[in-house]
């Protein structure tokens, strides 16, 4: 579907060009809405907010799209504007789920010292969430 959305917005300007003025508007409301959709299908993290005790960000995990493994350093709080369940599997292999329920906030700690994970939502839609991580004590 990415590829398809850059293709329309290669293409619809050029044949709206061809149409006229009437059929411009058209196209590029149909570039908007391929741009739109394609980036709905990428995972990815939209910083909101940063001084110093806090960093905060929201996430979009897609479907289907594994999270690489990292880890988190700092305390934090999720809360969850659209939930969902995460499958969350760990560097040695464990795997365990994480559900967050539309409109609830969750505390996590941080990561034990050297432990990587990785995520995935297995769901039918996207999980979005606002992270809100601490700095300074307990969360440098």
């Amino acid at each position: 579907m990415k590829t398809s959305a850059i293709t329309l917005a290669v293409l619809l300007p050029t044949i709206a060009a061809a149409c006229g003025p009437a059929a411009d508007s058209a196209a590029m409301d149909a570039v908007s809405t391929a741009e739109a959709l394609s980036q709905e299908e990428e995972t990815r993290r939209v910083p909101q907010f940063e001084n110093e005790h806090v960093l905060v960000w929201k996430s979009i995990i897609v479907p289907n799209q594994p999270l690489e493994m990292h880890r988190h350093d700092n305390p934090r709080a999720i809360i969850a504007l659209k939930g969902g369940t995460l499958t969350v599997t760990s560097d040695a292999g464990d795997t365990h789920d994480m559900t967050w329920e539309t409109g609830s906030a969750y505390w996590l700690e941080a990561d034990p010292p050297g432990e990587l994970h990785g995520d995935v939502n297995e769901g039918d839609e996207p999980i979005e969430v606002i992270v809100v991580q601490l700095k300074g004590a307990g969360g440098s």
